[in-house]
């Protein structure tokens, strides 16, 4: 049976003479330099069994001085771009989700255009911090859908390095630095980016926020003494919220489809917590093999998150064409969100 037979396009009546949106091509980038929880033993009063124990990381990617969260979004998109056999001129679009842009403004999406010579290219940034890939996604398929746009390039890219606390060993454990990009564009007889669901709760924008750097608190020589410039995090309100926000989101994504847990080929979940992940893989009832975790090497890398996920579940063979793809994601706002592609 054709998988086109097989599950519900909730788009199809606001599709736009059968107009969808499929990722063709995706990429990664992670930095060179390898932050490891002994490396941390030396800096904070932490143990290796201690983060292992807690957040299921043994070590994390950080940037050099001089390589920005451009650079990084570029090296992921000049990938996907390589894969999907595309030349920068032939970009309509690039969507850049991040927290840690290179500078307030321009965008980083304006910088990446440059660096990428995607002369064509309109070029904007988005920020719904660890949730911005989907969010990007959800974004970038409404101009494919309505032929406003052919190629759409879609990153998540962070520096995070530049807005953790180094000296609070609760928050400078689960961070790294990377980015990942996709390739939108209409592929004939395929769903695609089925469908995806977002959510926002502004009422919990305390739990997970950097306090300083915007027009409530410019950079002053107080707010910088008093660490206000980096992240800072509620760890027990922002698990339990996590949890029931992606349970939440995953389960409605599926609903939309008319399908369960057990047609999903691959779930691959933000990558903040093993145990957030073993939390929310419970709840929707994920088999071990159906889940994709890559939270060890990298620790949570916000928006690049599930787009470095992916693209390492699709080149390690974990996905192959017409499988059915799970992305669940929760973030500082609060934000998440699930999108259930066909790939």
């Amino acid at each position: 049976m054709s998988l086109l037979k097989k599950f519900k396009n909730p788009r199809a009546q606001h599709n736009f003479e059968g107009r969808t949106c499929s990722i063709t091509s995706v990429g990664s980038y992670v930095p060179s330099r390898v932050l490891t929880n002994a490396d941390l033993e030396k800096m904070v009063d932490t143990t290796d069994d201690w983060i292992t124990s807690r957040t299921g990381i043994k070590e994390r990617r950080i940037a050099a001085a001089d390589e920005f969260t451009s650079d990084i979004a570029s090296k992921a998109a000049l990938l996907a771009m390589e894969r999907a056999n595309i030349t920068a001129d032939q970009i309509d679009l690039i969507i850049v989700a991040t927290i840690t842009p290179d500078m307030h403004f321009p965008s980083t999406a304006c910088l990446v255009q440059q660096k990428l010579g995607a002369r064509r290219a309109a070029a904007f940034d988005i920020e719904a911090a660890c949730s911005g890939f989907i969010f990007g996604l959800e974004i970038g398929q409404q101009f494919i859908m309505s032929r406003t746009y052919e190629t759409v390039l879609v990153i998540g890219a962070e520096k995070l390095s530049t807005i953790v606390d180094w000296q609070d060993r609760n928050t400078c454990v689960l961070f790294g630095d990377g980015a990942g990009a996709a390739i939108l564009q209409h592929r004939p007889q395929a769903h695609g980016l089925l469908t995806a669901c977002m959510g926002s709760d502004g009422g919990k924008a305390s739990l997970l926020s950097m306090p300083a750097g915007g027009s409530r608190c410019p950079a002053t020589a107080e707010s910088v003494s008093s660490r206000l410039h980096f992240l800072r995090m509620d760890g027990k309100e922002t698990f339990k919220s996590a949890v029931n926000a992606m349970n939440s989101a995953a389960q409605e994504a599926m609903r939309r489809c008319d399908i369960d847990i057990t047609q999903i080929k691959c779930v691959i979940p933000h990558q903040a917590n093993r145990r957030i992940i073993d939390a929310v893989g419970e709840r929707l009832g994920v088999t071990p093999e159906q889940l994709f975790v890559n939270l060890e090497k990298y620790g949570n890398t916000s928006a690049a998150s599930v787009a470095i996920a992916l693209d390492e579940a699709v080149t390690s063979g974990r996905i192959h064409r017409g499988d059915l793809v799970l992305l669940v994601v929760f973030g500082a706002g609060l934000t998440w969100g699930a999108a259930v592609i066909e790939w």
